[in-house]
């Protein structure tokens, strides 16, 4: 039953609002957000890279390598010698065996040290080793 004069005099029990399950919610949204987002790895430099009419896009291409103008090769923003390409690739197809070697090479880059590249990944058991391109634009 209503209490016509506790509400009529401004009395009455006070309405509270239990901040707790909403807090813990929250945490949970942002927990679940963390675990489900892919991370994307890249060279570390910018390059100009070539155009090709047949270029696909990838949906899997882990592993990232960048090969500048003046032929220096870059992993996860790092400066590498082109002679440790081999074990850093082993190491990131230990963590992710399914991954592919995407090469990421400036158009005005050697093409040998392009190849060296490739080499140093087919070694280190990479299968899926690709060279990235933009698509040309059909104007």
């Amino acid at each position: 039953m209503i209490n016509v004069r506790n509400t009529l005099r401004g009395g009455g029990s006070e309405v509270n609002i239990n901040m707790g399950p909403l807090v813990d919610m929250v945490f949970l949204l942002l927990i679940f957000f963390v675990v489900t987002t892919s991370f994307v790895k890249e060279t570390g430099i910018d390059v100009h890279r070539s155009t090709a009419a047949t270029a696909e896009m990838k949906e899997r291409g882990n592993i990232m390598l960048g090969i500048s103008a003046d032929g220096q090769v870059y992993m996860e923003g790092k400066r590498i010698d082109v002679r440790s390409v081999r074990a850093l690739v082993e190491r990131a197809l230990a963590e992710d065996p399914e991954s592919g070697v995407v090469i990421v090479a400036d158009k005005d880059s050697n093409t040998g040290t392009v190849v060296q590249a490739m080499d140093q990944c087919r070694l280190a058991g990479a299968i899926n080793v690709s060279l990235a391109a933009k698509r040309e634009t059909g104007e």
